[in-house]
């Protein structure tokens, strides 16, 4: 039986309803917020009013994607979701290598080192310490999502190396993989390598690939099977074309099955909560009237609901 994972536990996939497919609700005080202040989400009561007005609003479910020890509080998670009926996704792996220090562990486990912490973050629990010291006490809530990143460089040694684990944790669990990509970079090498080494690409989405304009580029990615992620609709500047609603015309008609949207807003400047803007209701609102004006309000419940809904389904054989 499908299902999709839970801080709160695993439900049916017709009970995740609208769906952000790639958020940060809570970004705790650590190495990642020292150089980057504004990436601080770490108040509860902030979170959770910004997110009961996505509920107010009709969102059901949210990704978050914060992954091991660079800022993930699973604890918070689960109050926050407790607190406002937002179903949230929590998620294990390791992000790019800028937000650990140089003398982090991720670069001193081994393969299997590796895959047996992401293994135990899905099946027992995440620490309640997001491994920031040598005790690891596991909680209830479970990782329901696994991340990896590459930056602009080509994918490296060690980075590979963190593929074979997201994947192997993948083919034991059924854990669905979500990946970071640099504006769309190396997007079609991370399929590549996905796929060499036999993880299944319809549980695989590579995100903010909408920074990428190169519409023949999408057009290759996609014929792979793996899914992509478009977060920067609210991103582009007044009085340059938004690249992503382009996109989406282009795109939407062809592989109406494989674009996902969230909005990525790691920022606390984005929050209305932290008094910010534009807030996290705007794919339900702006985002929404915007996809009606270009003719594009038919692919909604696949875009919010129908894609990530299947995306975040525990893979089975």
């Amino acid at each position: 039986m499908s299902f999709i994972r839970t801080v709160l536990g695993d439900i049916s996939p017709a009970q995740a309803g609208i769906t952000y497919a790639h958020e940060h609700l809570i970004i705790e005080e650590s190495f990642p917020t020292l150089a980057n202040p504004d990436f601080r989400l770490n108040d509860v009561d902030k979170v959770a009013a910004e997110l009961t007005q996505v509920y107010a609003a009709g969102g059901r479910t949210m990704v978050d994607t914060m992954p091991a020890n660079c800022g993930r509080n699973v604890l918070k998670l689960a109050e926050v979701s407790r607190r406002t009926g937002i179903q949230i996704v929590a998620p294990t792996g390791i992000h790019l290598e800028q937000y650990y220090p140089l003398s982090h562990w991720r670069y001193q486990y081994s393969e299997d080192q590796l895959t047996r912490l992401f293994i135990a973050d899905v099946v027992d629990g995440i620490d309640r310490y997001d491994y920031n010291g040598p005790v690891v006490v596991r909680t209830p809530h479970k990782a329901g999502m696994i991340k990896l990143a590459t930056g602009d460089d080509p994918i490296s040694p060690h980075q590979e190396l963190i593929f074979r684990a997201v994947v192997n944790t993948h083919r034991v669990t059924g854990v669905p993989i979500l990946t970071h990509s640099n504006a769309g970079r190396h997007a079609l090498a991370q399929a590549e390598m996905f796929d060499k080494l036999g993880a299944d690409l319809k549980h695989v989405v590579i995100s903010h690939v909408d920074r990428c304009q190169d519409v023949a580029y999408h057009r290759e990615l996609l014929k792979t099977g793996v899914r992509v992620e478009f977060d920067s609709a609210f991103r582009w500047k007044t009085g340059e074309e938004n690249g992503t609603y382009r996109l989406l015309e282009q795109l939407l008609p062809d592989f109406p099955d494989q674009i996902t949207a969230g909005m990525d807003a790691a920022r606390n400047t984005y929050w209305q909560s932290y008094g910010g803007s534009p807030g996290l209701t705007y794919l339900l609102t702006t985002f929404r009237d915007e996809l009606d004006q270009r003719g594009l309000g038919a692919y909604w419940d696949r875009l919010m609901i129908g894609n990530p809904t299947a995306l975040y389904s525990f893979a089975t054989s």
